[in-house]
């Protein structure tokens, strides 16, 4: 690419285009860990710099590879054959924030959590909250759907998103749905273009739809001894008809981890717990806290706590919070996988999952978003190990085949990218993939965005 670098230098000035191998070495990861090197990266700033950039690449055939803070956990921002990389977080702009009709307009670099900050401060509400929020941008939750622990009340990033500004791979912007809470004219692109991990084009504007912010939020935390009546009871919840904020669970060797990294009086014999958060009107919560306790103790829960305030309810989320960096005090490397089932089959999931445990011998930790079934799988090892290596890699197979066999998917909220490609047939039909692959050849038809992703 030496001979393009001082064209992408005009584009967008040489002090926004580096290869110093440094600079290069930063972009090469994602929260994957994985290293692919890039030959160059770019920063733009506009929607008109990023076409001339796309049509600088069909022109000479290099490789672009869009990239917002590197959170992403499938590699879906690497660049996997060399290239560019192409950092949004130049386009880090709140547009605007109109209150009368309760959407806003913003770029693609925004910081998910400024952003919520900034609308919360309006008495609004954005309610996607992945666990990256604090880092992660706007453009990169649109492009891999995210989720997060309120999409069992309130969905997830692509119920919010209704219109995009998108810079398709052959250069030309386009722009995508509508301002208004109803619009059926025409195909539905910014459906399509959420959740395409950067595939079929670089999103260079966002218009999101919010919600009133909520008077009141509860945390409660509840202890089983055992994590199929942990399991059992958010079905039950849900089936009662409450539909909490929030229901995340630890299974005990999360417990552990985390009470070993903070010492915070976590439970550690316990076989589970459930973080639930209520919300809404200060009446509503409390007559929904006095169904929901007596549920949880019918459930089998012997330790339940209502926080009385924030900072109480902030002490409780701090566990759940810090489980992935906890996670690294029982191994070097972790894999990540992300797995969604039917609500009603999270019992049947985590006794899977536990004698998976038990037959492998390997340390397997789970948590997650148990209110819409979706559970983080982890296995802590060290990679150089060769033969544990190969039994997690065969064990995560096995959690895919159980995942599809119980009417559920590979990927909640993580994307495919490169690390879930090679099993995307397990979920995805011959058919269908072929029809997505020819959308990807019509969108990009000399296959310079984002190469070597999902397929």
């Amino acid at each position: 690419m030496t001979s393009i670098i001082p064209k992408i230098e005009a584009i967008v000035g040489r002090e926004h285009v580096t290869t110093a191998e440094e600079d290069l070495l930063c972009y090469a990861y994602d929260a994957t860990n994985r290293h692919c090197r890039p030959d160059a990266v770019a920063f733009p700033a506009n929607a008109d710099q990023v076409s001339d950039i796309m049509k600088l690449a069909n022109e000479y055939r290099f490789f672009v590879v869009p990239r917002g803070a590197g959170t992403g956990m499938t590699g879906g921002a690497l660049a996997v054959q060399g290239g560019l990389v192409l950092v949004t977080t130049r386009f880090s702009r709140i547009l605007a924030i109109d209150t009368d009709n309760l959407v806003a307009e913003a770029e693609p670099g925004v910081v998910t959590g400024h952003f919520q900050e900034a609308v919360e401060e309006k008495g609004l509400f954005y309610p996607p909250d992945p666990s990256s929020a604090l880092f992660s941008t706007l453009g990169g939750n649109v492009a891999e759907c995210a989720g997060g622990p309120r999409a069992l009340k309130y969905g997830v990033t692509r119920d919010y998103v209704l219109g995009l500004e998108v810079v398709l791979p052959t250069g030309e912007i386009i722009k995508t749905g509508v301002r208004t809470a109803k619009g059926v004219v025409g195909y539905d692109l910014t459906r399509l273009m959420v959740g395409s991990e950067g595939t079929l084009g670089i999103i260079t504007k966002i218009v999101l739809r919010l919600l009133p912010l909520p008077e009141t939020v509860r945390t409660v935390s509840a202890v089983f001894s055992r994590i199929h009546d942990a399991a059992s009871t958010v079905s039950e919840v849900v089936r009662s008809g409450i539909v909490p904020r929030t229901v995340e669970y630890m299974d005990q060797s999360a417990i552990r981890c985390v009470e070993d990294h903070l010492n915070i009086g976590l439970p550690i014999d316990a076989g589970a717990m459930l973080l639930i958060d209520i919300d809404g009107s200060p009446s509503a919560v409390e007559a929904t806290l006095e169904r929901l306790v007596p549920i949880c103790e019918k459930g089998g829960a012997h330790e339940i706590k209502v926080a009385g305030s924030d900072e109480e309810a902030k002490e409780l989320w701090k566990a759940r919070q810090a489980i992935s960096p906890a996670l690294f005090r029982l191994g070097p490397d972790k894999i990540n996988q992300d797995i969604v089932v039917p609500r009603s089959r999270i019992p049947d999931m985590v006794e899977w999952i536990d004698d998976l445990r038990r037959r492998s011998g390997l340390t397997i930790v789970t948590f997650g978003h148990a209110g819409d079934g979706n559970i983080h799988f982890n296995i802590i090892l060290d990679k150089r190990d060769e033969e544990t290596l190969a039994k997690a890699e065969s064990a995560v197979q096995d959690l895919f085949q159980k995942t599809v066999a119980l009417g559920g998917t590979i990927s909640g909220e993580h994307g495919v990218g490169v690390s879930k490609a090679p099993y995307i047939g397990m979920e995805i039909g011959v058919a269908e993939l072929a029809l997505m692959k020819r959308l990807k050849a019509m969108f990009d038809p000399n296959g310079v965005l984002n190469p070597g992703k999902i397929f």
